[in-house]
């Protein structure tokens, strides 16, 4: 991706292995490392709750600033994708996440807030960088028919980050006193260290336009972008009628995460059973990809069939988990606080709470997992979906921007569960919608998009013109 656009044939390459190493398989599987160490440890050092601090207000603050960023740039991430590439791209946002991880050591010691809230608004402008780049190679290196695996596969290996990163402060504050609320120096280490190694491995990410896909023909043809294009397309998306039904869905994807990790986990149980909980709820993140993927990749022939399929079960499941979650909720409240559970010691009192957290973490991967693949079906072009997952994460985060202020003003913990369900709810017929219109279904020969622009509106007649040109070549080769 330099610096000026043009196009070149869409030629066939013998493919000889799917374990290549410019296949979508390992292209993927790579990424998946890259956010195992980065977005995988930052969420396991946010799942303990607070940030691993006995006083939430840090987190919170610097989780507010890093979203409230996040929103901007994340808008902007497909853009500067498309610009610099994979591997510029992905590094700068990478190494944000250790500045991140060293500022709550920093806050271990000096307990000003003012380091942790400027590396968690840094951390925004980096995370919409990577998660752009992310949706963009998630959604565009495989074929149409295999995008509901690919993201399983993505989201398996993620969260593996998000397992391991709960047992880092499982193991090695297991052994500390019963009173202890803050983690030790060795936690945040460890975290910087994983966070520096996916700085490394994003650097071994392929551009799009040398991963050859399984049926041999490359992810993109488009070699170069420039500022002025991508600024024009991203103005374009807020036009866009199907970017605009995803919204609440991506309102929804992290609002309820404040209340997840803090006014759940970290209220109802001690810091080392918080971070066994944390093993547990990104674990389910893995069952709950793999379920989902399966629907939406071989449940039905029919592509839009699969997709309504996948959207009424994970509302089904939503709504009975959220409905545990309001019995659990009924029975505690900040004026009223819960007695803190412990694993080993707490016996039946916590296999209820226990089995909710999990439940959370199982129904946000299938979320999260539907709309990815809503998205991916809606284009097959790598230049479109960075576009389109940079606007799914900008709107995401400023959701999540408001829920952690939300979370640090200690609004009414009901008040809180019922406007996450709330939120949740109301994305489902909205996706339905989307599915039914937009989604095609194709053998996956043909692209995902065929006459519209990332904007939702038709392109000018000399684009149409040059595709036929370009079409018309390539018969004639062949027939020669």
């Amino acid at each position: 991706m330099r610096f000026q656009g043009e196009e070149e044939a869409a030629a066939k390459v013998p493919v000889t292995s799917p374990f290549r190493y410019n296949s979508p398989l390992v292209q993927v599987s790579l990424i998946g490392l890259v956010c195992f160490c980065c977005p995988g440890m930052f969420n396991a050092l946010t799942g303990m709750g607070g940030g691993g601090q006995v006083n939430p207000d840090a987190s919170n603050n610097a989780n507010t600033a890093l979203y409230t960023t996040f929103s901007i740039f994340g808008v902007l991430g497909g853009g500067v994708y498309n610009i610099f590439g994979p591997k510029i791209t992905l590094a700068m946002g990478c190494s944000t996440y250790v500045l991140y991880a060293g500022s709550f050591l920093c806050y271990n010691h000096q307990q000003d807030q003012t380091f942790v809230i400027f590396a968690g608004a840094l951390l925004g402008i980096g995370a919409s960088f990577l998660w752009a780049g992310q949706g963009a190679i998630m959604t565009s290196y495989p074929s149409a028919t295999r995008k509901g695996t690919y993201i399983s596969l993505f989201w398996i290996i993620f969260n593996l980050g998000g397992v391991i990163g709960g047992l880092i402060p499982f193991i090695l504050n297991y052994h500390r006193k019963e009173k202890a609320e803050t983690v030790n120096d060795m936690t945040y280490i460890v975290f910087m260290c994983f966070m520096s190694a996916g700085t490394l491995i994003s650097l071994t990410i392929l551009s799009p336009d040398r991963v050859v896909k399984e049926d041999g023909t490359h992810c993109t043809n488009i070699k170069y972008s420039n500022v002025t294009t991508e600024a024009i397309e991203i103005l374009k998306l807020f036009l866009n009628w199907k970017l605009l039904l995803i919204m609440p869905a991506a309102w929804a994807s992290n609002f309820f995460y404040s209340y997840q990790f803090d006014n759940v986990n970290g209220l109802m149980f001690n810091l080392r059973t918080r971070g066994f909980n944390n093993v547990f709820y990104w674990g389910a993140q893995m069952i709950g990809s793999v379920g989902i993927g399966y629907i939406l990749d071989f449940s039905f022939k029919s592509r839009r069939t699969r997709g309504l399929v996948g959207v009424g079960i994970v509302a089904v499941l939503g709504t009975a988990i959220w409905a545990g979650g309001l019995a659990n909720q009924l029975n505690y409240s900040f004026d009223k606080p819960p007695k803190r559970l412990d694993f080993k010691r707490s016996g039946s009192d916590f296999a209820g709470p226990f089995v909710l957290y999990f439940s959370y973490g199982l129904l946000d991967a299938m979320f999260q997992c539907l709309v990815y693949w809503v998205i991916g079906a809606l284009a097959d072009t790598s230049e479109t979906l960075s576009r389109y997952a940079g606007f799914y994460k900008g709107v995401q985060s400023a959701g999540a921007a408001v829920a952690w202020q939300v979370g640090k003003k200690k609004v009414p913990l009901l008040n809180q569960l019922i406007v996450s369900w709330v939120l949740t709810t109301l994305s489902y017929p909205l996706l339905a919608v989307l599915i039914y219109k937009a989604v095609k279904d194709t053998d996956g020969s043909k692209p995902a998009e065929d006459d519209d622009t990332a904007s939702g509106l038709p392109p000018p007649a000399s684009i149409k013109d040059g595709y036929k040109e370009l079409e018309n070549s390539i018969t004639t080769e062949k027939d020669g």
